[in-house]
């Protein structure tokens, strides 16, 4: 097994001159150098085959004894340089000051076939940004971030991937809801991969810190090896850079929006400068259908990263980073100008998803813009599975139909179907009946929406409950339905005969079960 590496980050930022491994507060300094702390016995829980394909892996390599052995901590390839990246933050709108990869370590930057990977352990060891936690992750944890790192790369929403699941051997002492009831749970490492995973952080905690040279030179060197289409870097280029960042951010979240997902900690250290997800924690899916729900136990009562904020939120975020990268800038007025383009593109773009994924050609006038609105409004009414309705829309046939074969479709997409109220039931028939004129007027054969509105409305979404049968089983040695659900999830848009299971609305037992409805930040 053998890897190019071109570790750039390491090799034109300046980095800590202090190497022992202990927590501290870093300055004028972008990394610390630290190696992952081994483990009892690496096994290799599971992998993305096109991942390891991406970088340059055949399936001997990741079968091979020694690939558990690195990415679960114990060894390196050579050309591994491994570090810690420092960065900051914004944490629910309060300034958290330096943070850090405290539980993750880069590896190194792989080079194949003309691409750029990064490739970092996550839960090996502490780091001295650990914050004197243990640096380690817990099974859950990791199986949640490996399943939906796929997933959303499959989904077609931009995010960081992930490599490989390892499982450590090793227990780790978590208190899941911090409550008071800790437990001992089995541990385990991903190795995620992106080509870049610079934070709008990395570039705060400079500003905050008032190192304005280095700040600088971060900025041209991300613009040099993550932007290269910008052309050599310097000031007059990093206004178009920042344009770029904000279009990257604007796309990110329309998909999110299109697909029901929820990040549940959207902190400006949780944000990608490609435009990538990243830090999978408490995520989860729509259910039913409510613009007001995180995930986020933390975010239980402020609901700042609700599921109808997040446009907003990386709006306040994208200032954030405005606001650190304004030395650079020639006045206020260029930053507010990139804002006001995020506002734009994002304004733009949902308009543009909703018409897709109606099957429109596009929302024009109050009429269509009523259309939608009546629709959330009918969602939330009565509880209603976002994903199945969507989907379901589709098959409503627009011309000849009768009430019950207007309705019918939708039906499946509610949780009590059979309790629907006659009132409801004739707002849906009305807006059905709306919706299916509007559809008229476009004129598109029948076939050809359908097709084109399931694919952009997926059928297999990774629902909580459908992650967290995963870990039950694999907390008991099987990864069957790991590796099951991971396959499932590679095709979102296609029906899969005999996978129907993986498509039905949440369970009642996963009401209020932990994990299948409330997620903590612990690992």
């Amino acid at each position: 097994m053998k890897l190019q590496f071109d570790n750039r980050f390491l090799a034109e930022l300046p980095g800590d001159p202090e190497t022992d491994n202990v927590c501290r507060q870093v300055a004028n300094a972008c990394w610390s150098r630290v190696a992952p702390t081994a483990v009892a016995k690496p096994t290799l829980g599971a992998i993305s085959a096109e991942v390891a394909a991406a970088i340059g892996i055949d399936q001997a390599g990741w079968e091979s004894p020694l690939f558990a052995q690195v990415f679960g901590g114990n060894g390196l390839l050579p050309g591994m340089d491994p570090y810690a990246v420092r960065y900051g933050g914004h944490q629910f709108g309060n300034w958290a000051g330096q943070l850090g990869d405290g539980r993750a370590i880069t590896l190194g930057e792989v080079v194949h076939e003309e691409s750029r990977w990064v490739l970092q352990l996550k839960g090996a060891g502490p780091t001295p940004y650990s914050r004197h936690a243990d640096g380690r992750a817990v099974l859950r944890s990791s199986i949640r971030e490996f399943l939906c790192s796929e997933a959303m790369h499959h989904l077609g929403v931009p995010t960081t991937r992930a490599l490989s699941l390892v499982l450590t051997g090793d227990e780790i002492l978590r208190d899941m809801f911090y409550d008071g009831h800790p437990k001992m749970e089995p541990g385990a490492i991903v190795c995620r991969a992106a080509p870049s995973f610079i934070r709008f952080g990395n570039f705060e905690i400079l500003a905050a810190r008032r190192e304005t040279e280095l700040l600088e030179q971060l900025v041209m060197f991300t613009i040099r090896r993550d932007f290269p289409e910008l052309g050599e870097p310097d000031r007059s280029v990093v206004p178009a850079w920042l344009m770029d960042v904000a279009r990257r951010t604007a796309e990110m979240v329309i998909h999110w929006m299109r697909v029901g997902f929820v990040h549940g900690v959207m902190n400006t250290d949780n944000m990608s400068i490609l435009g990538l997800t990243i830090d999978y924690g408490p995520y989860g899916w729509l259910e039913d259908y409510d613009p007001n729900w995180t995930p986020n136990t933390t975010d239980a009562m402020g609901k700042r990263y609700r599921y109808g904020a997040q446009p907003d939120v990386a709006a306040w975020n994208l200032r954030a980073l405005l606001q650190a990268v304004l030395p650079l800038l020639g006045s206020v007025e260029e930053a507010q100008s990139v804002l006001d383009s995020y506002i734009g593109l994002v304004q733009t773009g949902l308009g543009r998803m909703m018409a897709d994924k109606l099957g429109i050609d596009a929302l024009e006038g109050e009429d269509d813009q009523a259309l939608v609105n009546d629709l959330w409004v009918l969602l939330g009414q009565a509880e209603t599975d976002m994903t199945i309705f969507h989907r379901a829309l589709a098959q409503v046939p627009v011309t000849g139909a009768t009430d019950d074969a207007l309705l019918g479709p939708l039906l499946a997409a509610h949780y009590s179907p059979d309790g629907l109220t006659p009132e409801h039931r004739a707002a849906t028939l009305a807006w059905v009946r709306r919706y299916t004129a509007r559809v008229r007027q476009v004129g598109i054969p029948d076939a050809q929406r359908r097709a084109a509105m399931d694919a952009v409305n997926p059928k297999y979404v990774l629902r909580n409950y459908l992650a967290q049968q995963a870990i039950d089983k694999a907390e008991e040695g099987d990864f069957s339905l790991v590796h099951e659900v991971l396959d499932v999830m590679r095709h979102p848009y296609d029906e899969q005969p005999g996978r129907e299971a993986y498509a039905e609305k949440r369970p009642e037992w996963a009401r209020d079960r932990p994990g299948c409805s409330m997620l903590s930040c612990s690992s």
